[in-house]
């Protein structure tokens, strides 16, 4: 597919949104953690894209079930349709489950990145066999679908966890980097992983990637890093997601928003037989 939306060879920056799936302006990390994350952002994409972080309206504090992811996706939907308005070259999802990707790019014409996707097929670049440390054991399966989905489920080794929330890991630095590395040497040593992704974007976050692949000797991948790049390239490029895909809903046309697809009544229903 050629996308819908023309590609903008003005030679201006390229305005990429990362999309938090929770409302974190609202969850003790609050306004300052996304300005943190807004600054690191900056810095790794470079002076060339201008960054915006959004965070839903509602949802989850954090996503660690299948069940969170889904709660997630409709306000996903409804900011996505914003920032695309608001002239968003890329969007990157804000976590590391990839909520409602499929669906998010059916009713989006610019890039959708799901950082896991991302990573997983970055780290199949840099070794054979690749695993993943991510948050809770919780995950570990919804992670293995993530790889089956992407193509790479061959090359997964294991998904191993540290047993620490999203919110712990945000909250205590240093001790959440000891866990992870620790966690990570593991899988070197007891496993046949060559190369290790961290399942988490607060992980990412850290900056712990970069210090590990240094300590450990092999390629850790920052899963922010890795989705915030693969969107550049994919904006250089001119490229998004195949409509043969990822069709366009049938009932959304372009003036109508998410909630023109749903119908409300006035009290549930039960039938017996």
């Amino acid at each position: 597919m050629s996308r819908s939306k023309p590609l903008d060879l003005s030679g201006g920056p390229m305005q990429l949104t990362y999309l938090l799936p929770a409302p974190m302006h609202v969850t003790p990390l609050g306004e300052a953690e996304m300005r943190r994350r807004a600054g690191l952002l900056k810095q790794w994409a470079g002076d060339d894209t201008r960054i915006t972080v959004t965070a839903v309206d509602r949802g989850p504090a954090s996503v660690e079930s299948a069940y969170e992811e889904y709660l997630a996706v409709p306000a996903m939907g409804t900011a996505l349709r914003r920032a695309e308005q608001g002239g968003a070259d890329a969007v990157v999802l804000g976590c590391f489950g990839d909520p409602g990707l499929d669906g998010l790019r059916e009713i989006a014409d610019s890039p959708v990145v799901g950082p896991a996707a991302a990573a997983m097929s970055l780290a199949c670049t840099l070794g054979h066999r690749f695993s993943i440390v991510t948050v809770a054991d919780g995950v570990r399966p919804l992670l293995r679908r993530i790889a089956w989905e992407t193509g790479v489920l061959d090359a997964l080794h294991e998904v191993r966890s540290v047993e620490l929330s999203v919110l712990a890991i945000n909250s205590d630095h240093d001790a959440a980097y000891e866990a992870l590395r620790a966690e990570c040497a593991n899988a070197l040593a007891t496993g046949e992983a060559d190369t290790l992704v961290l399942g988490c974007m607060s992980m990412g976050f850290l900056g712990a990637a970069e210090r590990l692949t240094a300590e450990l000797g092999v390629p850790v991948i920052n899963p922010i890093r890795a989705a915030v790049h693969h969107a550049q390239t994919l904006h250089r490029m001119g490229l998004s997601h195949s409509r043969h895909a990822y069709p366009l809903p049938p009932a959304l046309a372009d003036d109508v928003v998410d909630t023109g697809l749903l119908r409300e009544a006035e009290h549930s229903m039960e039938v017996t037989a």
